[in-house]
This record gives C-alpha cells, structure tokens and sequence, in this order.
C-alpha cells in the first residue's frame, strides 16, 4: 500500500508556472506507475500525465502537451508535476494516484491509490 500526499497548489495568473508535488510513502515507490488527475467544478475528474516506473516513458493528455512536464525522483519518493503558461480552463482540483497496472493507464479505475487532492486557480 501508499499513501500520497499532494502540495504546491495555489493561485497564479494566466500564463505563469506552478509546481505541484506528490509525496509518497509505505511500499516500494519504483513499483507504481504515477499519475496526475484533475477535477474542475461540475466535470469529471481527468487523467493530465503519468509516468511509468522506471520514469523512462511519459503519457500527457493533449490538453497539456507541451506545457506540463512530469518527473518522479527516487530518492525522495516524489512525483513533481511543472505547469508553464497556464491558462485558465487548467483550474481544477490535480490529484496525484499510483497503479500497479502495467503501462501508463488513463482510466481512475485503473490507479489504487489516491492522495487528497491540492487547488490550482489560474486567474486573468
């Protein structure tokens, strides 16, 4: 089992960065594929990124190609999400969640486990 714990969130402009990061603890970290969800008011919740195990291979939604980027640091037991020129439909409430699936599954059903959640407002 893991547990997730999520910071970094905030309130930044459109256009700006934010830095998100996920904090993992209990069993072997190497083991979990790790992604990034996100839920905006009244949506359902989105897959934004995942990154496999060995971190060599990355999945992005195409909403955020080529403005997130996803890194998970072993030492640390961390998943680091950068968002560069955010725009505002990017608001949303990002979770960070954990598989033991076999490769960079898009689907919640498919991620055991959850951390809380941390708010990302973009405002203009």
């Amino acid at each position: 089992q893991v547990q997730l714990v999520e910071s970094g969130g905030g309130l930044v402009q459109a256009g700006g960065s934010l830095t998100l990061s996920c904090a993992a603890s209990g069993r072997t970290f190497s083991g979990y594929v790790m992604a990034w969800f996100r839920q905006a008011p009244g949506k359902d919740r989105e897959f934004v990124v995942g990154i496999e195990r060995s971190g060599s291979r990355t999945r992005y939604a195409d909403s955020v190609k080529g403005r997130f980027t996803i890194s998970r640091d072993y030492g640390k037991k961390t998943v680091n999400l950068q968002m560069n020129s955010l725009k505002l439909e990017d608001t949303a409430v990002y979770y960070c969640a954990a598989s033991t699936a076999i490769g960079i599954p898009s689907t919640i059903l498919q991620y055991q486990y959850w951390g809380q959640g941390t708010q990302v407002t973009v405002s203009s």
